[in-house]
């Protein structure tokens, strides 16, 4: 078992730091900028990533969001939209990589706001403080974590726009490896332990997504990658 675990984690770490050296060609060709619809910005992502590595499976929808539609949880479907010349925009992609899950999210801002900067500069501060809490509590919870991240969240003033802050990843597809949807998330409901074994015996593996929202300025932006695994 250590050895198919060890091959699991190389896995996904393998299939994540793909998608940062994706994301990083996106900022490098400016594929997320005002003028372009959300759906035209998400057809340029998929087709760079079938071009860098011939990624042609997402495990779940691209999403691609802009001004106002940056509020919207995942489930929502909103109307296409152009991005701003003041605008924030996030994106969030699963690409599927020799059958480990990636699962990735950034934001971008455009424009002076300076609120709207202090979101894209929060989220990856708070990532980083949400790991440092996972690091240092060894039997932290679903619950726990999402209450963490709620509290870090809520002192840089901003909302959480989910129901949850992460979830289960591993081999496509992920949602296997946990039956129980509470259990497969970070999520106020999920009083498991993080650090267990799914049913098949083998190390859960989780992310963390970070969806912070204004409600009355109406925006919101967007972080996403493993928690557990770097």
């Amino acid at each position: 078992m250590a050895v198919v675990e060890d091959g699991r984690a190389t896995g996904l770490i393998a299939a994540q730091e793909k998608a940062v050296a994706l994301f990083a060609e996106v900022e490098a060709r400016g594929l997320v900028v005002p003028g372009r619809g959300e759906r035209e910005v998400s057809d340029a992502i998929r087709d760079l990533a079938n071009d860098m590595f011939g990624t042609t499976r997402h495990w779940h929808k691209r999403i691609v969001r802009s001004g106002p539609n940056t509020l919207l949880p995942y489930q929502d479907n909103p109307p296409d939209r152009t991005i701003g010349e003041d605008d924030i925009a996030f994106a969030d992609f699963g690409p599927i990589f020799e059958e480990y899950e990636a699962d990735f999210g950034r934001t971008y801002v455009f424009g002076g706001d300076p609120d709207k900067h202090r979101l894209a500069a929060d989220l990856p501060r708070v990532f980083d403080a949400g790991r440092a809490f996972f690091r240092a509590h060894q039997d932290v919870t679903g619950a726990g974590m999402y209450a963490e991240i709620a509290r870090l969240a809520a002192d840089a003033g901003w909302d959480i726009g989910i129901w949850h802050a992460g979830h289960l990843v591993g081999e496509f597809p992920h949602e296997t490896n946990d039956g129980a949807k509470a259990e497969s998330y970070i999520t106020p409901e999920n009083h498991h332990p993080l650090r267990r074994t799914d049913r098949t015996g083998r190390p859960c593996h989780w992310i963390l997504e970070l969806h912070f929202v204004d409600r009355e300025r109406r925006f919101g932006g967007f972080h996403e990658q493993l928690l557990d695994l770097a």
